[in-house]
């Protein structure tokens, strides 16, 4: 029988997989990232826009939480558990074109999908949102000191801003909607603690 994520674990058979530096650089990360997106959805949704009122309040918080939102990574580089991590993140193995390969043909099977401490799509997932995030802050940057840049440069900023956002609104939902599928991650996530069993199934490769 196998072990449900809300239900706690017989001593042994759980690992660690994430610090403590690591889950609050995420869980920061997250609630700055909710905070841009929610108030841009405030700015670009005229009902929404309506309803909260506060414009100017809104932007200022869009634009602080934008800005802040680097930070949590930069504070995580003290910690060398974090720093492990983004380097397995940015290697890419044989196993990883495997795992991408199943993927593509919806086998689910965990035989076809080998992965090590992150698989494939994490790593993928990780390195796009990582770039998007900067171009969003680059452009930002352009679209709040206007008077730093020619018009032309400032209305391509805010194009790109506008439907990059939208892009990252809908590849979040399909982040979220994959931890709702997999509770034992959500618990490393929020323990820091994961079974046995799942590693072995999920990322056979990672040896913790």
């Amino acid at each position: 029988m196998s072990l449900r994520a809300d239900t706690p674990a017989p001593p042994g058979t759980r690992v660690h997989r994430f610090t403590r530096a690591e889950r609050w650089v995420h869980r920061t990360t997250a609630a700055l990232m909710g905070v841009c997106v929610v108030t841009a959805a405030c700015l670009y949704i005229p009902q929404l826009a309506e309803l909260v009122g506060r414009r100017e309040l809104v932007v200022r918080v869009h634009e602080c939480a934008g800005l802040a939102l680097p930070v949590p990574v930069l504070l995580g580089l003290a910690s060398r558990a974090f720093r492990a991590d983004l380097r397995f993140l940015n290697r890419f193995g044989w196993h990883d074109r495997v795992w991408l390969h199943a993927a593509l043909r919806r086998d689910r099977r965990p035989a076809s999908r080998p992965a090590g401490k992150f698989n494939a799509g994490q790593k993928i997932y990780s390195a796009w949102i990582a770039g998007a995030g900067l171009v969003m802050l680059g452009t930002g940057l352009m679209m709040w000191f206007t008077h730093l840049t020619p018009v032309a440069w400032r209305t391509s900023a805010t194009f790109v801003h506008d439907w990059l956002a939208l892009t990252i609104g809908v590849v979040l939902a399909g982040h979220i909607g994959m931890a709702l599928g997999d509770p034992e991650a959500r618990r490393g996530l929020r323990t820091g603690l994961v079974t046995r069993a799942w590693a072995a199934e999920q990322h056979p490769l990672w040896r913790p």
